[in-house]
This record gives structure tokens, sequence and C-alpha cells, in this order.
């Protein structure tokens, strides 16, 4: 738990107060955008909503809020083949983590002695067609899917498999590992299931189970309306937990939509909620006027946690308790050296290493300053393998 919960003001202690009336599961998993469920009944638990629940909440978040994590990635694997070059393509580099893992590749590329060429597709379908028909043209030795479906540029794909271009993803598919339709040696990611269930287990350990929860979504993209449908899920298994409000608001139309959200929110739950989980940090970003306008403090309640991706913002407004307590972020450099090692077994003729990166949570009060989420060990053990 961080500390700005236990030195909680009398604000706070109503929140909790308030809170103490509790829907069912069924009525949790039953909220929709817009809808609460007022006279529920309150639950015979005792202080906490869900104690069993709870208890493997809190040893869940405590792992995953641990900073020194051995590494547990691969520790053999082919040599370096020399004198390859690797296309990533961006779905846009303005979008902090796609920028990360193209950064972790250049850092990677530079260190197996391989050339890496960006070629940013500006967030547009037509640019990140094109973006893949550059990449194909060019007939490098890999490119990288960052950040986007390959469906959505199927021609380009297939052409890149039919001359025998290795293909790996990053956050291309909604699991991570091989995929054979669209055809991608591997995909590297976190596992979407891990990222919700541990945004859920936070705010049930934050919350010690008594929580008034308000999660936000864009139902347009699968990806994200599966991982918030998880996180709904696992929300429901504390009986503590009351599910507020789901809010469905495109990433496109953020910056105007969640503030007019966040100040109706306020206005309809007021002390009831006391959390938030979004599947994107950026949503906190444009939360964070309203939330100031209303008077509401940076440090919460609301607490809010991002259930996504960990840019430099995010930690900005979590290292300075600005409307953001937590965030689940991806390590996007390890990442990056993890696609240019998939890519190292692609050309050695070897299966992928079958990583998978466990998820982390950044706090206040474990995240040391820093501006992105960075384990050790990978750099070592990557130039290790590679006979570099």
């Amino acid at each position: 738990m961080h500390r700005t919960r236990k030195a909680a003001p009398a604000a706070r202690t109503a929140r909790l107060a308030s809170c103490a009336l509790l829907a069912t599961a069924a009525a949790l998993v039953g909220c929709e955008r817009g809808s609460s469920s007022d006279g529920a009944e309150e639950t015979a638990t005792g202080p906490n909503g869900c104690p069993a629940v709870h208890t493997r909440a809190r040893e869940a978040v405590t792992r995953a809020q641990r900073n020194d994590i051995p590494w547990a990635g691969p520790t053999s694997g082919p040599k370096a083949v020399s004198g390859r070059t690797i296309v990533y393509v961006a779905q846009t580099m303005t979008n902090p983590g796609v920028a990360g893992a193209a950064n972790g590749v250049r850092d990677a590329a530079r260190a197996i002695g391989w050339n890496v060429r960006v070629i940013d597709g500006g967030g547009t379908p037509a640019g990140i067609q094109s973006a893949m028909s550059e990449a194909v043209a060019l007939r490098p030795s890999g490119i990288v899917i960052g950040g986007f479906d390959p469906d959505s540029t199927a021609q380009q794909t297939a052409r890149a498999n039919a001359q025998g271009i290795p293909l790996v993803g990053w956050h291309a598919v909604p699991e991570p590992g091989p995929s054979r339709q669209p055809d991608l040696f591997t995909n590297v990611t976190t596992r979407v299931q891990d990222v919700a269930r541990i945004s859920a287990q936070w705010i049930i350990s934050d919350s010690d189970g008594r929580a008034g929860v308000v999660l936000i979504t864009d139902a347009s993209i699968p990806f994200a309306r599966n991982k918030s449908d998880l996180i709904r899920k696992d929300l429901a298994r504390c009986q503590g937990v009351r599910l507020l409000s789901v809010e469905n608001i495109p990433i496109p139309d953020a910056s105007v939509r969640t503030p007019q959200e966040i100040s109706s929110l306020l206005s309809r739950f007021q002390d009831r909620w006391t959390h938030s989980v979004a599947i994107n940090d950026l949503y906190f970003a444009d939360a964070a006027p309203a939330f100031r306008a209303a008077g509401e403090k940076g440090s919460g309640p609301p607490f809010n946690i991002g259930a996504g991706d960990g840019d430099p913002s995010a930690f900005q407004r979590v290292n300075s308790r600005q409307y953001q307590a937590a965030t689940v972020p991806e390590p996007l450099s390890l990442q990056g050296w993890q696609i240019v090692d998939e890519f190292n077994r692609a050309f050695s003729g070897r299966p992928h290493s079958g990583y998978v990166a466990p998820v982390h949570i950044a706090t206040a009060d474990n995240s040391q300053g820093a501006t992105t989420w960075d384990p050790s060990g990978y750099r070592e053990a990557y130039r290790k393998i590679w006979g570099q």
C-alpha cells in the first residue's frame, strides 16, 4: 500500500465508510458505463471485504513491486549472426511505448553489430500500410511489427512471408509467442491476463478489499476491450469491491472526452469513488486537469492505476503523486533486446526463446525516481548469449 493511503484525511475516511455499502458479485460484473447500483446490502465478512482474496492480492502486489528480480530469461542460444539489417515499422513514434521498444531495438542492435532503420507509420492506417510497403521493398533481414495489428497490413505481411523475411511483433497480437495467422516468428509482450490481474489485485490490496472503482477502456480496440473485461472479472473476485462505472473513451478522443467524463463522475459518485483503473496510462494525463479543477488532491483519492505501458509521463505523475498512484509498466528496453535476440534465433534456424517478462508495479515508493521500468541482468545475459 502506498503511504498516502495510511495518512488519509477525513474525506478519505468518509470514502471508505461509504464503500461499506457493497454490491454483490453479480452486480459488480453487470455494471456498465453510466450506471451504478445504489442501495446494495453490506456484506458480513467483517472489517475486510474479501479476506482470503485480499491476502492473495497483497502477496502478489508485494512480489510485483520488487525491483531486485533476478534475470529469468534465456541464458543460452545461438551466437550472433553478422551483417544483418532490421526495419522497425512503428505504429507511431509519438506513442511512448512504441518509441521505447524501438529505442531498445536500436540499443541491442549496436551491441550485436546490426543496422536498424525505423519507419514511422504516423498512426494512420494509410501511413502504416505505406511504411510496411517501404519496409518490405527494402528486403531487410527482418521486420518488426511495432504496435499495430498485422492484419491491417495483410498484403504487405504476405509479401514479407513469401520473401522469407522473418517478422517479429511488439504488441502486434494479443498473446506472446509465435502466430500462425498472421505469420509471426514470435510476438513480444507481457501477458494481458497478468497485467489485468495485477491491476485488479493492486486495487483490492490498496483498499483492504473495500473500494468503489471506475474502469476506463477503449472498446473499439479488441485488445483493450479484452483487457478491461479481464480486469472486471478479477475485481469481481472481491465482494467488497464495487464497480461504479465502465467508461468507454476511444483513445483518439481521450484528450477531449476524458476531462468531461471525469467531471461528471466526480459529481455522480463523490466519495464513493475511491479507485480508478485505465487500460492505458494516457487517460490519467488527460484526467489530471479535471481532478485539479474539482479540488481533488494529487495524492488521491481516487487512487489511480494505469494497466499499460508505463511511459515516462506516467512515471512522472506517479513519482510526484499527481493523480496517478501506480502503473503496470512494460520493460520497453528489455523487450527491444528480446526482439533482437528472437531475430538472431530466427536467422540461425532456432525456435523462439519463449520468454515473457513478468509484470511489475511502479509506485512513488519503489520507482526511486525512475522514468521507465528497466530491470537488471538482461543486457549482460544477451551479450553473453551472442558472444559479444
